[in-house]
């Protein structure tokens, strides 16, 4: 998804220009550490990241749904269940990803096509922003983690490679483009960003034989799913060891991009579809009907008709959900129904505010909706800017903080003004947010808040 693509996305309700235009960076940033679940027969576990594999196999996994609680976040739940931002955000279209309405249920595409290539190494499909590691020579496992990728002007590079070094705690050498980038934004770099919580590569890297290109974590996890870096290839920070502690230099890397992929499964014919990105029109056409006429050889070959309508339909969703297309099919998909994990409600959770500590006061807003969605996106940045929701006599406004130095409540302003054009006004320990000094509407702003109603 393009950043253009995730602000018409958001736009669920007007929410003003300038948080229109902070919605375009929305998912850079947040940082936490989450368990790495097993699937198990109670479906009350989340989804592994290893399958076992035999040789004509290519569809893996299963759907899932959850039901939605107080709380929650589509990114929250998607880093949890081992998806992309745009995985679960094609997948449930018409759901606000950042204020989802408590008991809707969401599905977790959590089954996924293997891209049509050598089983060896490293897969990267672009398209899906999926990684899949074939270990060893047999090809009879695989482990697979979302990516998040280069963005429009930025794009990943496609093509064969290998793993050259793999480095803990890397330093990063911020090339000088991307230094002039940031310069003109008002936000210089560094030429050499040490390694730390402010290091965007995070804990572990894997050089590719490309020059410039990685394959590393993140301290902007949210970001992962999305195509939104400079070129390089992220992972969760809860992923990239998983991965790194497999990999050896010289590990096999071949970069794709797949939107069309067909598979089998038990003798049905499944398709996966994803949005095609970073294309021109001739080429998408030439793609896709290259991928009807390998459809039409199979229907031809199997001596089984392919139900067009379906494929059509899959094509025009391009949701990356897989489906069986043969007229004939019997196949019932089978979907685990999730009891929601209790962590989910613990993944990012505020410090209670404080007089005695720097404060900002980020924006205000007439209703509550908009400004409680743009507490939760600061909340998942990376690292957080811990927002709070307040009731004010005009309605609400959005309070970050608490922060101990004012070296630290400064450097969030400076977040808030560069990536978010908002107008954020720093206040001192002791002082008291003037709109906060009325406090005739508390108790009824309060119960909106909550969704309730005040007699």
């Amino acid at each position: 998804m393009s950043l253009n693509q995730l602000l018409i996305l958001i736009a669920i309700k007007p929410l003003g220009k300038r948080l229109m235009l902070m919605l375009s960076f929305v998912l850079l940033n947040a940082c936490q550490s989450l368990p790495l679940l097993q699937w198990a027969d109670d479906p009350r576990t989340a989804v592994k990241h290893e399958f076992s594999l035999t040789e004509k196999q290519s569809v893996l996994g299963q759907a899932g749904i959850l039901e939605i609680e107080a709380g929650d976040s589509l990114p929250i739940i998607a880093r949890y269940f081992g998806l992309g931002f745009d995985e679960i955000i094609l997948a449930n279209p018409d759901v606000d990803p950042w204020l989802p309405e408590q008991g809707h249920t969401v599905s977790l595409p959590l089954r996924f096509i293997l891209p049509k290539v050598p089983r060896k190494g490293l897969v990267l499909n672009l398209a899906a922003k999926r990684l899949f590691y074939f270990p060893g020579d047999k090809s009879d496992k695989v482990i697979t983690f979302p990516i998040g990728i280069g963005r429009e002007g930025w794009q990943t590079p496609t093509g064969t490679t290998s793993v050259i070094a793999k480095k803990v705690h890397p330093r990063w050498v911020v090339p000088k483009s991307i230094r002039l980038e940031h310069a003109k934004k008002g936000d210089p770099l560094p030429k050499i960003v040490p390694a730390g919580p402010n290091n965007p590569l995070g804990d572990y890297a894997l050089r590719l034989g490309i020059p410039g290109y990685l394959i590393h974590g993140t301290n902007k996890p949210y970001g992962v799913g999305m195509a939104v870096s400079h070129g390089c290839v992220r992972l969760y920070p809860e992923d990239i060891p998983l991965l790194f502690k497999q990999i050896k230099t010289g590990t096999q890397v071949r970069l794709l991009n797949q939107p069309f992929l067909i598979g089998e499964n038990k003798g049905e014919l499944y398709i996966q579809i994803y949005p095609q990105t970073h294309t021109g029109k001739k080429q998408s056409r030439t793609r896709l009907a290259a991928f009807k006429k390998k459809l039409k050889r199979i229907e031809r070959n199997s001596k089984r008709h392919i139900d067009w309508r379906q494929v059509d339909a899959a094509i025009l969703r391009s949701d990356g959900i897989p489906v069986t297309v043969f007229a004939d099919s019997v196949e019932k998909e089978t979907v685990a129904r999730f009891t929601h994990p209790p962590e989910l409600n613990r993944q990012i959770k505020p410090a209670s505010l404080a007089d005695e500590f720097w404060r900002i006061k980020v924006a205000e807003f007439a209703e509550s909706n908009s400004a409680r969605r743009l507490a939760v996106i600061l909340n998942h940045q990376g690292p957080p800017i811990p927002a709070h929701v307040l009731p004010v006599s005009t309605g609400f406004i959005v309070v970050a903080g608490p922060f101990n130095s004012v070296k630290e409540a400064q450097a969030s302003v400076n977040r808030l003004r560069i990536d978010f054009a908002l107008r954020p006004e720093l206040i001192q320990p002791s002082k008291i947010i003037p709109e906060l000094q009325d406090t005739t509407a508390f108790f009824p702003r309060i119960l909106s808040i909550l969704g309730w109603t005040s007699n």
